[in-house]
Order: C-alpha cells, then sequence, then structure tokens
C-alpha cells in the first residue's frame, strides 16, 4: 500500500515508554517528507544509519524499532564478503541494508514473516536516498518456521547463502507481554530457538558462514543447537557496560569447519558510566569490524 501523510486525531503511546518516542540507540531520526507519514494505515518514522547512508522506515509508537543490537550484528564480518547474504528475523530491515552498505560485493535477502513490516521494508528500498542499494537487495516475506517446500518457494533455498545474520525475538518467557501484537511477535519467535537456528543453518552454502546475537542466557540452547550443524563456532560476549556481566552474546559457526569451539574476549558498548565506548560509536558509524 502506498505511504500516506495524515493528520491522525489521537497520537499513539509509545510502546517504549519514552516520551516523545525518540530513535533507538544508533540512529538517527530524519525529517519526514511530512508529517506524520504513515504505511499501512500505521504511523512510521524515517531513521537514517551510519551518519546518514542509508535509511529506514520504523514504527512510531507501535511495534519494535530496530537499533545498537542490529548495527553490532552487522559489523561482524569483513566488508569485502560478497555472494549472497540473508537477514532473517528483518523487522524493519537494518541488519540487511547495512550489510549491503558494508559489502558492495554481495546482495542481500530481508527475510520477515510480519507483513507489516515486510511493507515497511519494501517502502525503506524504494526510498531515493537508498537508490545505491536497493537493487542487491529484496525482501521475502515468509515465516522460517514453514515448511521447506514454502520457504524454497519464497526464494529461501537451503545451501544457497554465504552469509547468514539473524537477530532472533528470542525474549524471556516470563518477560511483560506487549498488548501490541506485532511488538509482541517481534519479541517471541512462536518456535523452539533450535528450529531457528537448525534452519539458519541449513540455508549457508558450504564454507558458508552463520552470526547471531542472542541474550547471554541463551548460550547453552544456542551450541546444542549449532555444534550438530556447524563447526569453529565462537562466542563473543557482549558488555552493556565494563565490569558488568555480559547481557548480549555474538556466535559465530561455519558449514564444514572442524575447527573447536573458541571463547573469545568479550566487547563493552558502555564504559563503567554507561557512556559510549569508542567501539560502539564506531559500530554505530557503521566503521566497526568484530573478529569473530
Amino acid at each position: 500500500m502506498p505511504i500516506s501523510a495524515t493528520r491522525s486525531r489521537r497520537r499513539a503511546e509509545p510502546v517504549t515508554g519514552v516520551p516523545g518516542d525518540p530513535p533507538a540507540e544508533g540512529a538517527s531520526e530524519r525529517p519526514a517528507v511530512a508529517a506524520p507519514e504513515t504505511i499501512d494505515g500505521r504511523e512510521v518514522r524515517r531513521d537514517g544509519f551510519y551518519g546518514g547512508r542509508f535509511t529506514v522506515f520504523q514504527p512510531k509508537g507501535w511495534g519494535y524499532r530496530s537499533g545498537l543490537d542490529a548495527l553490532l550484528l552487522a559489523a561482524c564480518f569483513a566488508p569485502a564478503t560478497s555472494g549472497r547474504i540473508v537477514d532473517l528475523g528483518a523487522g524493519s530491515g537494518v541488519v540487511g541494508m547495512a550489510a549491503a552498505e558494508r559489502a558492495a560485493e554481495a546482495t542481500v535477502t530481508l527475510v520477515e514473516a510480519e507483513p507489516v513490516m515486510a511493507s515497511l521494508c519494501r517502502h525503506s528500498l524504494a526510498m531515493a536516498e537508498n537508490s545505491a542499494l536497493a537493487a542487491r537487495l529484496s525482501v521475502a516475506e515468509i515465516d522460517i518456521s514453514a515448511r521447506r517446500a514454502e520457504r524454497e518457494a519464497a526464494g529461501l533455498m537451503d545451501c544457497a547463502f554465504d552469509l547468514v545474520l539473524t537477530n532472533p525475538p528470542f525474549h524471556p518467557a516470563n518477560h511483560r507481554r506487549s498488548p501490541d501484537p506485532v511488538r509482541e511477535r517481534a519479541l517471541s519467535a512462536g518456535m523452539p530457538l533450535e528450529r531457528w537456528l537448525a534452519v539458519a543453518a541449513a540455508l549457508l552454502a558450504p564454507k558458508g558462514r552463520l552470526v547471531t546475537v542472542l541474550r547471554a542466557d541463551l548460550l547453552g540452547g544456542a551450541i546444542a543447537a549449532l555444534e550438530p550443524r556447524l563447526g569453529g563456532l565462537a562466542v563473543v560476549p557482549v558488555h552493556t557496560r565494563m565490569g558488568a556481566p555480559a547481557e548480549r552474546i555474538l556466535i559465530a559457526g561455519t558449514r564444514g569447519s572442524k575447527a573447536p569451539l573458541r571463547l573469545l574476549p568479550g566487547i563493552a558498548l558502555g564504559d563503567a558510566d554507561g557512556a559510549s565506548t569508542p567501539l560502539s560509536r564506531e559500530i554505530a558509524a557503521g566503521t566497526a569490524e568484530i573478529a569473530i
């Protein structure tokens, strides 16, 4: 459906509870052509990333907005990467578009099951400011828990991708459930983590790599799911603050590798006072490359 600019009678309250619904960390809000803008009847905002090198439509006052976690994942491969990249659970498409910006020789598929979020991705690719990237990006609207034949019909062929990037929606089962169904589905996959990672691994071509960012408490389940399928697993703890327990983990693995698991040094996105570290700023700018 087309983008429209309308005056809504009642402004929706931000789901984040933050007054003014500010940009997600790592993003900057871009001026709208008219305010407010809507897509498929929902209010949206334009968020710029990598200093404005690409822009995405993101939910405004509903759903889930991508920020620094997405850019963290996109920093985990070399800019010289070529071939086919897939972003599983793309949301508004930040990971995949960041990957396309970083890897100029690669094509990227954004995979999203939520129709309204897939629509946001398509509208983002149609923006004039993303014209340099759009030819190398595509959107596949498919639930990855679907049968293999359905996934293949949507273009997700097994053994077809050189790099799989995924930030799965696995928040704790006891998390505060959102009354917004789009946000709730962005936080809870409705399928086991093992199944999600099994599909992700199956998409890899020989020597292809998978990189995922997860909550730290999911480490055991993720390793159990990936070890039978991938080798050379590497784990990087991600600390929100220096000296605090890691809240996130990055895990990477390679199809066909026989290398043993490695636990690599952790990284910190904030100093002891919570201020951004130089690495965090480089991730937000698109200049970091995390060795994993």
